[in-house]
């Protein structure tokens, strides 16, 4: 194999691809990145057996051919190169020869024979998504996938269709404190998809792509897979074979007493006063009178805070606690100047959202304080 290629190209499909490889392996092969050089360029491939990266870069090749070599590694070199370098890759008897103007490696390599590919199978439903319409439904809910792997069927984002009212398309995550949901128009395509858990690495190394193309990202999945295809770069991923729980009995319908307020300032005051919350609780207590919200923190170890903010509140009076960094979490997700928060008590799941028409809402679960 013998191929040269622009530095940038280089080092841009590296980034992509390298951060899908694990910094420790205990199998030497899945620590590698795939290099095919064949007459459209070179295609990169690694993989962690649950997640794969394809990409296609454009080259000269003068030698077709495919090696493995160390991802991490020639990303580390590529990035060192000068800018605006030619890179030469060369392999043979075991060595990947890297040549840029007066730099040179030798890296060992391995067989592509060893490398593993996840076989796709039939992946019977496929549509296309607008990629800003792709990054609200990630943005808008990933925050609040579990970090817990006993739960192991939280730890991603659950896709389904539903056909109430409108046929739509949901994704919703939750950690069992807090529930994002975001509500978009049902794709066509997308009637007879099944309902699927894209975990967390997947929607990671996604959205960082997504920031990289225009246009539309075509999907394609059965019951246990997903492919993203977003033109030079093709993800696929295992889905997480588990149940995700029926989170619509957690969304309250009958909160009566509203709060708008705006959601600037009270993420900026829960910032303020929580500076001295303890880091196990970070609890703040909301105390909610009319026309004005009061945050408080009393913290054994630090002492106390306070802040008044104005807000739109005709409701009885009521105090409620919340964990401060979900309840920021959720806040920094309002884009708006005014945010609406549905409560009923202090024992009670409150509803969070810009409006009613508003295609996320959020739900996050009271703490005692």
């Amino acid at each position: 194999m013998k191929a040269t290629i622009e530095r940038a190209n280089l080092l841009k499909s590296l980034s992509h691809v390298q951060s899908v490889v694990e910094r420790r392996n205990t199998i030497p092969i899945l620590s590698n990145v795939l290099i095919e050089a064949g007459s459209g360029g070179l295609r990169l491939m690694a993989t962690d057996l649950d997640l794969q990266i394809v990409e296609q870069v454009p080259a000269d090749v003068e030698v077709e051919g495919a090696t493995t070599v160390s991802a991490h590694m020639l990303f580390d070199i590529a990035r060192k190169l000068p800018e605006g370098s030619q890179v030469s890759l060369s392999a043979a008897d075991g060595k990947l020869a890297i040549v840029a103007g007066r730099s040179r490696f030798n890296l060992p390599t391995l067989p592509r024979d060893d490398f593993p590919i996840i076989a796709e199978g039939d992946l019977p439903v496929a549509f296309t998504l607008p990629v800003e319409t792709l990054k609200i439904m990630i943005d808008s809910t990933r925050f609040a996938i579990s970090t817990e792997e006993t739960r192991y069927y939280l730890n991603g984002i659950f896709f389904h269709v539903t056909n109430e009212g409108e046929p739509s398309l949901r994704a919703a995550a939750t950690d069992g404190h807090r529930l994002a949901r975001v509500t978009m128009e049902r794709p066509d395509g997308a009637e007879s998809m099944p309902d699927i858990i894209v975990p967390r690495k997947c929607v990671a190394e996604i959205r960082k792509l997504l920031d990289e193309v225009d246009g539309n990202v075509e999907l394609s999945m059965s019951a246990s897979k997903i492919r993203f295809d977003l033109g030079s770069a093709v993800l696929t991923s295992k889905l997480i074979d588990g149940t995700f729980p029926d989170y619509s009995r957690v969304i309250p319908t009958a909160n009566d007493k509203l709060l708008k307020i705006d959601p600037k300032s009270l993420m900026a005051g829960v910032d303020r006063v929580a500076t001295i919350a303890s880091e196990k609780t970070r609890a703040v207590k909301v105390s909610l009178e009319r026309d004005r919200v009061i945050l408080s923190v009393t913290s054994p170890e630090n002492g106390t805070a306070a802040e008044e903010l104005a807000s739109d509140y005709t409701a009885p009076a009521m105090e409620i606690g919340f964990n401060a960094r979900y309840l920021m979490d959720i806040l920094s997700q309002i884009e708006s100047d005014l945010v609406e928060v549905h409560l009923a008590d202090a024992a009670a799941p409150t509803l969070i959202r810009e409006h009613d028409k508003s295609p996320a809402l959020y739900v996050l679960m009271p703490m005692r304080v």
